[in-house]
């Protein structure tokens, strides 16, 4: 975590530099973000969620030592340094088990954190903001930070078992709805500044009462809402003057940061605003998935113009049928009838990356990919067709700075998210190195 904690204290002495923190466990997603990271020459940070990765295996299927793994054996594959793999657990309390009572809950959260700990997952997002069965609809503050500091007795415990680098942590309550809201916005409630003061409050204290100070002064990072969201169609984007006031409000905490979740879709300028407004972490995973399935859909269309109809993937129409075969990631959040079709496809929630482990998925993606490189062995995709369905990956490929093979392009809409954050992160495009392998 030593390229963590440096970024964050840089951050601190003035420099506007963030991370992004990429949260998706989809193959392609991660090599774009390992070979991103590589030709950059920097760290990249990867963060399961609990939902993803637990000790039943989550809708991944795998624990969190499965994920470390399956990480960094791509890490190796891309030719990253392990070392320049910074991995993470997102919402690690019971949020999975919220029908469940706290009791139960809380000790499922229990073996939860000692399992991503010993499996060396370092950057720890305690987020006991949910209620469980038998709790109120709203926690008080202090019962919050009391369950959070019991969570990080537990990561103290294991780091202590398992040896390495201690674990950092990120604390806070005021989280948006994980993968978008359901509802329409218009706009939202930025964080009071005296509220997140009183959440710095009750954890410092529960940590304390925990005789946890000394992993207290891991704690480098606060989950506050400084504005941002998006639903199915619509984002509401970051207005600083708005978030001022909060942005201040965290200086005279020394070696905090904020952590924004939440920040897909936002534009550039947007991204940029946020870190300098001290929110130097940055989270995204529906937008990653959905630059990904922009790309797929636009190849599946390619392929539909050069392969004969008897040979076609038949991707698109086969993960629709599949998602309405299978509406329980879906059913929830889609419920006008009338636009059913379209948010499928093309909801900002991008409930389709749930489905891309399906077999009949898996393999209608791998009949594309196969018919695309049968034809790019010939020669190379058609570059009229490149210009039709993916005019930014053609323009990339006429200026050099993208190779005309499938694997490229198809990481590319990833990249392209990717290295918007990078940008932000780093100060902008004039600070940005763009590496053109």
């Amino acid at each position: 975590m030593k390229a963590l904690l440096d970024l964050v204290a840089r951050h601190r002495s003035g420099e506007p530099v963030g991370i992004a923190s990429i949260c998706s466990a989809h193959p392609v997603v991660l090599d774009a973000a390992l070979i991103h990271a590589r030709d950059g020459g920097r760290p990249v940070l990867i963060e399961a969620t609990s939902n993803q990765v637990n000790q039943f295996g989550g809708y991944t299927g795998m624990r969190p030592a499965d994920f470390h793994a399956f990480v960094m054996d791509k890490a190796d594959r891309a030719g990253l340094a392990r070392e320049q793999v910074l991995l993470g657990g997102d919402h690690l309390g019971p949020n999975a088990w919220q029908d469940e009572s706290a009791a139960s809950a809380m000790a499922k959260s229990d073996v939860l954190i000692d399992e991503y700990v010993a499996a060396g997952f370092r950057k720890i997002h305690l987020d006991c903001s949910m209620s469980c069965a038998d709790d109120p609809a709203v926690l008080a503050d202090t019962e919050v930070a009391a369950r959070a500091a019991r969570l990080a007795a537990v990561a103290e415990r294991a780091w202590k078992r398992s040896g390495g680098e201690a674990p950092v942590y990120i604390v806070g309550t005021e989280v948006p709805v994980p993968g978008g809201a359901k509802e329409e916005l218009d706009e939202l409630q930025v964080t009071r500044p005296e509220a997140m003061a009183a959440t710095i409050e009750a954890h410092r204290k529960a940590f304390t009462e925990h005789g946890l100070d000394d992993a207290w002064q891991r704690v480098i990072g606060l989950v506050v809402q400084p504005g941002v969201e998006f639903d199915h169609h619509d984002v509401v984007d970051f207005k600083p003057e708005k978030a001022r006031a909060l942005s201040a409000a965290i200086e005279p905490f020394p070696g905090l940061v904020y952590e924004a979740h939440s920040t897909d879709y936002q534009t550039p300028e947007a991204l940029a605003a946020l870190v300098r407004g001290h929110f130097a972490i940055l989270k995204v995973g529906p937008g990653v998935t959905y630059a990904l399935r922009e790309t797929l859909w636009a190849l599946s269309f390619i392929e539909d113009e050069v392969v004969g109809a008897g040979e076609r993937s038949g991707l698109r129409s086969i993960v629709l049928y599949v998602m309405r075969a299978e509406p329980n990631y879906w059913n929830k959040y889609y419920t006008d009838e009338s636009r059913l079709m379209l948010d499928l496809q093309y909801s900002l929630s991008d409930r389709v990356r749930y489905y891309w482990a399906h077999p009949k998925i898996r393999e209608a993606c791998d009949v594309l990919l196969r018919n695309l490189n049968e034809i790019a062995s010939k020669d190379e995709l058609p570059l009229v067709l490149l210009s039709q369905y993916l005019p930014r990956q053609y323009e990339d490929v006429r200026t050099g700075r993208l190779t005309n093979s499938v694997d490229s392009i198809v990481r590319s809409g990833v990249t392209h998210v990717l290295r918007q954050y990078a940008q932000a992160c780093v100060g902008g495009p004039e600070k940005y190195a763009w590496n053109r392998k």
